[in-house]
């Protein structure tokens, strides 16, 4: 079972005053009634199923006909087809006119309740990034859901995908504040869950990105530096070097994969001299000028 099938049926479970219910039915019709000598609705979800004929009973006072068939297609799942015959042109008036002036939040998350459950879908958070989103047969359409979404601050966007206009959330956080309105407490604690989880498991990562960066970072600068030591001595030059500095030379070449502020603190444990990563640099610094000097003479000479 898919997490926008979980979250589906937790919504189709849920208790609703008249108000509510009238939202909710009225964008369920809206974007999924299909119009012809009467309306029919097909659906993928007996909870949801349900929870739809039992609404259409309660606010508008009719009974539609349940059909099952058995989709083979891919997979084998059963399909519930709503058949209205009752106010039928009721139904394509409610259907067919502008779309709703919602004023209280209660109707606009109830609107949004029932647009999700006909045509609404969200990524499955364990395995892909996080995307919910209300597919729409036209762009007003589109824009209405999206703005009362963003009523909410929630960021909405939309976007066209072939002949249809999808109307998008991208933030987690703002997921999260959907599900939290919608009142499907379990569904929201299962995608906080995946979310804090995922969100610790990409920070760690991180970090160890950026210590294994700092590691190699830290070997090329020593194996660099050490290949500056070795021009030296080649070419005899270690003798231009101070005392201090022919100390740090030694200890670095003892200690090769060592950063400066290990080696100073190395060195200031083992030794009389007390330095700290500055010094160590200044000293290295002191050793590519030699060597950089040398090379200018060679290539003059």
């Amino acid at each position: 079972m898919t997490f926008t099938t979980r979250l589906k049926e937790e919504i189709s479970k849920l208790d609703n005053n008249e108000v509510e219910a009238r939202s909710i039915i009225d964008a369920f019709l809206r974007y999924n009634a299909n119009i012809n000598e009467n309306i029919t609705i097909t659906l993928e979800n007996a909870s949801v199923t349900r929870f739809i004929y039992k609404l259409l009973k309660r606010t508008l006072g009719i009974t539609p006909s349940i059909r099952v068939r058995i989709q083979k297609r891919f997979r084998i799942k059963q399909i519930y087809i709503l058949e209205i015959n009752d106010k039928v042109e009721y139904i394509k008036e409610l259907i067919n006119n502008e779309s709703p002036q919602l004023d209280a939040d209660e109707e606009k998350i109830a609107y949004l309740k029932g647009a999700f459950l006909g045509i609404g879908n969200i990524s499955n958070p364990k395995t892909s990034g996080y995307h919910l989103e209300f597919i729409l047969n036209n762009e007003s359409d589109a824009l209405y859901i999206c703005g009362l979404l963003n009523d909410f601050k929630l960021n909405a966007k939309v976007i066209k995908r072939g002949k249809k206009y999808i109307t998008y959330i991208k933030m987690s956080e703002c997921i999260s504040d959907l599900i939290k309105m919608f009142k499907a407490i379990n569904s929201l604690f299962e995608f906080e869950d995946t979310r804090i989880y995922r969100d610790h498991k990409n920070m760690v990562n991180r970090l160890n990105n950026c210590e294994l960066a700092n590691q190699e970072k830290t070997i090329k600068t020593g194996l660099d530096l050490i290949n500056d030591i070795n021009y030296l001595k080649e070419y005899d030059l270690i003798n231009l070097l101070d005392e201090k500095t022919k100390l740090v030379v030694e200890y670095r070449l003892k200690y090769p994969e060592s950063s400066y502020q290990e080696l100073a603190d190395i060195m200031s444990l083992e030794t009389d001299y007390k330095v700290g990563k500055s010094g160590i640099n200044h000293h290295f610094i002191k050793i590519r000028k030699i060597k950089n000097n040398h090379l200018n003479n060679i290539s003059r000479g």
